[in-house]
């Protein structure tokens, strides 16, 4: 009677599924979904390239490049926005860096898991997802007015690690927790102290994630406007900076002064512009990898 009542339990349930087909039919349905939201995403992107390289590769040469903004689009280049690129980056890359890492230690290594360690944690969270004109007005107030720093290459740098902070301290925090616990305990055991097991043990083991998070975050900060602009930041510069006090641009202002000109030869100006910070990126976001790896395989 059991074994009856069991039987006709099982069948019933079989009745109710959904039929073997359908589910085949469903899966297929959303790998093609997926499928297409990737192509869809390429296409656009191939889109993009391709009109960027069409427009651009015309002014594209070593003038281009060794030349300083002119109000002819024949002559103009983005030397002194490539320049200042470079010495935004010197400032923001070592404060960022400094100060990111030295959170994401300290918040892992040192505080005790509470609900204060958790709010600051939010808190740093939330701030990654803030929109970059917001860090161009705390800049503008701290760095430009109430530092007294002007339009420098030291307010811009300044702001720029400001924006990437919270993009390094996650990203240093998550290489931090992926070191295994029986590394410190093995360093404890040998009686290390807490420093020692930091620096000797945790911080080689994370650095390729603490350096592959800093770079695509100094990626980021390259191709930021919005801040420089909040600070004042010159759109037109046709000399180089002398000193971190100096006036300065960028090829994303240079880029966006570019494609303000009502002239149709500007706007191919602008696609060289961006086809050289498209370089760039690469460049960083290839050393980010090759880093990566390289540290991978020494550990």
């Amino acid at each position: 009677m059991l074994t009856e009542t069991t039987e006709r339990n099982y069948a019933e349930s079989v009745k109710s599924r959904p039929s073997f087909s359908w589910r085949i039919v469903k899966n297929k349905g959303f790998k093609g979904l997926f499928v297409g939201a990737t192509a869809f995403s390429l296409l656009m992107l191939l889109v993009l390239l391709t009109r960027i390289i069409t427009q651009g590769y015309v002014y594209i040469d070593w003038d281009f490049l060794t030349s300083f903004p002119s109000r002819k689009a024949e002559e103009a280049g983005i030397f002194s926005a490539f320049i200042g690129t470079i010495w935004m980056m010197t400032v923001t890359a070592p404060v960022s860096f400094l100060i990111g890492v030295g959170t994401a230690i300290y918040l892992e290594e040192y505080t005790k898991k509470n609900w204060f360690t958790s709010l600051i944690q939010m808190n740093i969270s939330n701030l990654a997802g803030v929109p970059s004109i917001v860090f161009g007005l705390l800049g503008l107030t701290i760095f430009v007015r109430e530092m007294a720093l002007g339009r420098s290459v030291l307010a811009g740098g300044l702001t720029m690690a400001l924006l990437i902070l919270p993009i390094i301290v996650v990203a240093s925090q998550e290489a931090i927790r992926a070191v295994p616990g029986e590394l410190k305990s093995a360093s404890f055991a040998m009686g290390a102290t807490k420093w020692q097991t930091t620096y000797r043990i945790v911080l080689p083991a994370a650095l390729p994630g603490i350096l592959t998070g800093n770079i695509l975050a100094l990626s980021r900060a390259i191709g930021e406007t919005a801040p420089l602009i909040m600070i004042g930041a010159l759109t037109y510069v046709a000399f180089l900076p002398e000193g971190l006090l100096s006036s300065f641009t960028v090829m994303p202002i240079q880029i966006f002064n570019w494609t303000g000109r009502p002239q149709e030869e500007f706007h191919q100006v602008a696609a060289s512009g961006i086809i050289i910070l498209l370089v760039m990126l690469l460049i960083m976001n290839a050393v980010a990898v090759w880093i990566r790896n390289k540290f991978q395989k020494r550990l």
